[in-house]
């Protein structure tokens, strides 16, 4: 029997290559997709063939239409990657994301303990739950939190719901901390695709120069293929729990500016301009995570900070034309 899962943000930059990696594994996958007036679906158009891979219209916030696919698909595993998921944004529609990372969390919990309790289920909380938790880093599982935005308050009150489940009524129910995991997929509004887009374009003269807000910050930046695998291996352990991911390396958006020109061959100082319109009311100047946990049960980083960098400017060089 294949084991099936659902996988809600399925497209995604994570819910994508959580897809590729559960189809290779032999899971029988569903995925939840929102719908929107134009297609979303790039990530994963590669997957619709397989006849494994089935898709279905779904909102966290709406419990009827997960309920219903929930009941007639009795999965094995729950991977909830779905969510509001931009800092900066957060601060515009604060209402619909604590909706979608709070409430949309609390729908799927309850909806699989009264009509799938056995089924695992997977939490994708983020490193912008600590925030500025007036502890030095690095950031492991019991650092204190303190975030400082609506994302950030959203993905810590799920986690702390995702942990009242699995206390008080015996759930499966286990989180990655993730923090920051790049890779060609992902969205052009965040910054690290926003600077290797750029990049691309500048080089091929389809762009004069880049905008960008605080170049001092701070991020524990992973590859997003290796976070997917770890999040795969969170869930296969004999009981729940939560686990930090991350390289346990931090670098400036500066750093990554920088080397993301002069990969092409050019001085980022021609080109980059910076804002105060692109900077956070409250600002998170450092995330640094110590993964010394998840290491213990076989995960750890590989994937270099300069080759992510590169990796993503070589895929938006070859696709100028797709940013």
């Amino acid at each position: 029997m294949k084991k099936k899962a659902i996988i809600s943000g399925v497209t995604g930059q994570d819910g994508s290559y959580m897809a590729e990696l559960l189809l290779s594994k032999g899971y029988e996958l569903h995925g939840l997709m929102r719908r929107l007036s134009s297609f979303a679906s790039g990530r994963i158009d590669h997957l619709f063939s397989n006849p494994h891979f089935h898709t279905y219209h779904a909102d966290l916030t709406d419990s009827p239409s997960l309920s219903g696919i929930i009941s007639k698909v009795k999965p094995d595993e729950f991977y909830n990657l779905g969510a509001m998921s931009h800092v900066k944004v957060s601060f515009e529609v604060p209402q619909y994301t604590l909706e979608t990372n709070t409430v949309g969390v609390l729908n799927v919990l309850e909806i699989l303990r009264t009509l799938s309790p056995k089924t695992k289920f997977y939490q994708a909380s983020s490193s912008e739950m600590f925030g500025v938790p007036g502890v030095p880093p690095p950031f492991n599982e019991t650092t204190p939190m303190n975030p400082q935005s609506p994302y950030g308050v959203a993905k810590l009150a799920a986690f702390h719901l995702t942990k009242q489940y699995r206390d008080g009524y015996g759930m499966f129910a286990t989180t990655g901390i993730l923090f920051n995991h790049e890779s060609p997929r992902r969205g052009g509004t965040f910054v690290t695709k926003k600077v290797s887009q750029a990049v691309a374009r500048i080089k091929h003269g389809m762009q004069d120069s880049l905008v960008l807000g605080n170049l001092d910050a701070k991020r524990d930046w992973g590859w997003s293929p290796e976070f997917v695998e770890a999040i795969h291996l969170i869930m296969q352990q004999k009981k729940p729990d939560v686990y930090v991911v991350a390289t346990g390396e931090t670098h400036t958006i500066k750093e990554f500016v920088e080397e993301a020109f002069a990969h092409v061959g050019l001085d980022w100082k021609k080109y980059v301009k910076t804002d105060k319109r692109y900077i956070r009311p409250n600002e998170v100047p450092l995330l640094l995570g110590d993964a010394s946990k998840i290491k213990k049960i076989g995960w750890k980083p590989k994937m270099k900070f300069k080759d992510i960098v590169h990796a993503m400017i070589d895929y938006d060089m070859a696709h100028p034309h797709d940013n």
